[in-house]
């Protein structure tokens, strides 16, 4: 799950930042598909263009994991499971 975490957040963060930073520049309105103007709502469009960068975004993230030297990977595979997940109820031990 840690693996997917790597991927998706770091391609979230930047799929937001890559809509605001369009949407800035463009109009929604002003958009061009194929030749022919976008007639969605500008929710719908903001929507469907984050979802789109993510999309993106999240290939490049898998693409930086997949080109990872397998050193790297195992030193962070090392350091997740030494830490201790505070997200989950811990279980008394009994010696």
């Amino acid at each position: 799950m840690k693996h997917v975490i790597w991927i998706l957040w770091p391609a979230f963060i930047a799929a937001g930042i890559a809509e605001v930073v369009f949407f800035t520049v463009i109009d929604p309105k002003q958009l061009y598909l194929l030749g022919q103007p976008v007639e969605l709502a500008a929710l719908t469009t903001y929507s469907i263009g984050f979802f789109l960068f993510w999309l993106l975004c999240i290939g490049s993230s898998l693409m930086t994991y997949f080109m990872l030297p397998q050193s790297i990977k195992a030193a962070l595979e090392s350091t997740t499971t030494d830490r201790v997940d505070l997200s989950r109820p811990q279980r008394p031990v009994h010696h």
